[in-house]
């Protein structure tokens, strides 16, 4: 069920969700989790790639979110998303909160899954 729903993070939330005992017991919830992260990442990517823009607002990133489901995310939480991201080496940038907007790096912003796994 994972790997089919992998492309596509509503289903996979759904599926962790729905199916989080099973994970527990099998000892792979912590890495589904991971893969949720990067399934994130991977669509703040998208949404890089399409405004072609190194300072996004982050309302598009908050609409993304409402889009997998997460309708209950404000743009403070969005926020905490991305700079968890970032603190964790996910994205290269910073958060401008007077702007409400993330400024990523011209060089690197989404550096390989290989850098920091």
């Amino acid at each position: 069920a994972v790997v089919s729903t992998q492309s596509t993070g509503k289903l996979l939330n759904d599926t962790i969700e729905q199916h989080a005992p099973f994970f527990i017991r099998a000892g792979i919830y912590l890495i589904l989790e991971k893969l949720r992260v990067i399934t994130l990442r991977n669509l703040f990517k998208k949404i890089y790639i399409i405004t072609s823009s190194f300072q996004m607002d982050v309302a598009n990133f908050k609409n993304a979110l409402n889009w997998l489901g997460l309708e209950d995310v404000d743009l403070d939480d969005t926020e905490c998303v991305l700079a968890n991201m970032i603190n964790d080496g996910f994205i290269k940038g910073y958060l401008s909160e007077a702007h409400k907007k993330m400024v990523v790096s011209k060089v690197t912003a989404f550096p390989a899954l290989k850098d920091f796994l």
